[in-house]
């Protein structure tokens, strides 16, 4: 079976763009799930790894007492598959695996730990293998269940809906409208005809469609690529042309659209056309000679060749919209989610989405995903046995603990225990590159942002009490990942913020920022973070009544009323251990060196 058996206009009801805020998720996902901690092999090893080098990475997780950290994931990423299928089949490279997955699975599993691999919604994997799931997901499903896999990381390369990684930019015509110019409704008895135009009379709701006023035409209506770091991913992402059509009588009409077609980001075939909340049309239109080539989409003397509808008198919303960028992607991971459900509904297994943020799966992810990546990858330098591999603090694009920081940071919405987890990709703590107080922020930027904590070093490079060690053991930390109350710290306060800082997309790093974060037992977590290169010799302060207002519309405000009144309160110091008593409400920080942070757990205090 392959992708060609697959429909994109077969969409589960609760897949659908009107549903992402029900609150429900699709076949059996499990909620209530903390974020995910392990060792994720691609950073270490790239395509390299092997059977060896997983035991190796397992054993010494043992030795360094990781497991009762917290770190349980052993991940098998890419590199692990034979290149194509074998009788339809996913098997085991032979040179690098050779005992086979189920064998390792097992060796995983005998220490106590949990077995992870990797897979694509695509027909290939990023590295090129042809065993992507796509029009597998079935036979994949029972391979994974077989094998004992505990974690399943599922890239978004290839994927024949989408122009997404190494696939075909021309698959954009599935996940855009057409240009449009008008709209065109007739009564089906022929007492009333009226033509919209998309400039003068449609209403752009959301950020991605344009006017081109010029030719009077509606364009990119679909969805921002969220792939790369220049938009923000707070607000409306897709975009849909409404038209409020006043009609005279209820009656039976027929909608016309007069469109052009392309086959690239901005302009596509596919159109969906919604009215009063029933969806009427959800397909290709004929291909047009190109994206300027206004034609009708169908004859306008024939009245019954149009999309046919019920309105009712007054005014009737029409919806002309494409959101199949993140319907077609939500429904593509969930084919794999419903069977492995269908096999064994019990089993626990950690779904995270790796589609680096394209779909802007912050939307629809907590549909079927534990997690999903929020951008491309935080690195491209992975190492080898040998190599340990280059990661950054900032770059231009993804690759960055700092650019990955800068979106995660304002995703807190996103994010819970009944959702799901930002994800801003591995852990690059233990890679050249990045110095000790730059590791030491990453793994605290990403314990205060509830992201997953997958470590992405060689760990023969760890030994007990060195400093990458002390970095990623450290259990105040770590604590504050996997609280029991799962709320992603919000940005409070940030330097050179103009606006909310808790939403405003800032990237320039020459800043220092505030989270908090409640936590269970009626206390918080505080950070003071240097995101710039340069040390900071001013104080930074905050009042308890400030955090209080930053959370005031917030529902997680409940979780901080224990201090509305509080006199006097204790603070730890997470990496020092050292407490120190707050009588004025104000929590302060001065001369932050550079890439640097100081957070503590803040407590209302036992003293009388």
């Amino acid at each position: 079976m392959g992708y060609e058996n697959l429909r994109p206009d077969e969409i589960e009801s609760a897949g659908r763009f009107d549903s992402f805020d029900d609150g429900k998720v699709m076949f059996g996902k499990q909620k209530n799930k903390l974020p995910a901690m392990g060792w994720n092999s691609w950073n270490a090893f790239g395509s390299g790894n092997t059977e060896a080098l997983t035991k190796i990475m397992a054993d010494k997780f043992i030795e360094l007492g990781l497991d009762k950290l917290g770190y349980k994931y052993i991940i098998l990423d890419d590199g692990c598959y034979k290149t194509e299928r074998v009788e339809d089949k996913l098997s085991n490279e032979d040179v690098k695996f050779p005992s086979g997955f189920k064998a390792l699975s097992d060796y995983i599993h005998e220490r106590g730990l949990k077995f992870g691999m990797y897979n694509d919604i695509g027909t290939n994997l990023c590295a090129g293998a042809q065993v992507g799931t796509c029009g597998h997901e079935a036979m994949d499903a029972a391979n994974y269940i077989e094998w004992g896999v505990d974690f399943l990381k599922v890239d978004n390369c290839y994927y024949p809906f989408d122009n997404a990684t190494f696939s075909n930019a021309e698959n954009a015509r599935y996940t855009f409208a057409p240009n449009i110019r008008a709209v065109k409704v007739c009564a089906s008895d022929g007492s009333f005809e009226k033509i919209y135009s998309a400039v003068k009379d449609g209403v752009i709701v959301g950020r991605r469609a344009e006017k081109v006023n010029d030719d009077g035409y509606v364009t990119k209506i679909g969805t921002f690529d969220g792939t790369g770091p220049d938009a923000t991913p707070v607000g409306l992402q897709s975009s849909e042309l409404v038209f409020n059509v006043d009609v005279p009588s209820d009656g039976e009409y027929s909608i016309f659209v007069q469109y052009a077609t392309g086959k690239e980001e901005g302009v596509g075939e596919w159109l969906q056309i919604m009215v009063e909340g029933e969806m009427i049309f959800d397909g290709f239109l004929k291909e047009t000679e190109s994206p300027a080539s206004f034609v009708w989409s169908t004859s306008p003397s024939d009245e019954k060749s149009g999309f046919v509808c019920r309105l009712h008198k007054g005014i009737n919303k029409v919806r002309i919209m494409n959101h199949r960028r993140q319907e077609n992607t939500l429904n593509s991971y969930g084919r794999l989610l419903k069977e492995l459900k269908r096999l064994s509904p019990d089993k626990d297994i950690y779904y995270s989405a790796c589609e680096w943020g394209k779909t802007q799966p912050q939307n629809w992810g907590k549909k079927v995903c534990d997690s999903w990546r929020i951008l491309n990858d935080i690195t491209f330098r992975v190492g080898s046995d040998g190599d340990p591999g280059h990661g950054d603090w900032t770059s231009d694009y993804t690759t960055g603990v700092a650019v990955q920081y800068n979106k995660a940071v304002i995703m807190d919405e996103f994010a819970g225990l009944s959702k799901g987890w930002n994800d801003p990709d591995m852990l690059m703590i233990g890679m050249d590159g990045l110095n000790e107080i730059q590791c030491k922020t990453h793994m605290a930027m990403w314990c205060m942002m509830n992201s997953p904590l997958m470590l992405g070093l060689d760990l023969r490079r760890v030994s007990k009490g060195d400093w990458i060690y002390k970095i990623i053991s450290n259990e105040k930390l770590i604590s504050l990942n996997q609280d029991t109350l799962g709320i992603q710290a919000k940005r409070v306060y940030s330097s050179i913020a103009v606006g909310d800082p808790s939403k405003e997309y800032i990237r320039d790093n020459d800043r220092v920022d505030i989270l908090v974060k409640p936590l269970s037992g009626e206390r918080f977590a505080i950070s003071f973070i240097n995101v710039s290169e340069k040390d900071k010799e001013e104080t930074f302060k905050i009042t308890l009544k400030d955090i209080l207002k930053a959370f005031a519309d917030n529902e997680k405000s409940v979780y901080l009323k224990a201090f509305e009144n509080a006199k006097k309160l204790e603070a730890l110091d997470v990496y020092t251990d050292d407490t120190f008593t707050i009588l004025d409400g104000c929590i302060e920080v001065s001369n932050l060196k550079a890439f640097d942070n100081i957070t503590f757990i803040v407590s209302l205090s036992d003293e009388k």
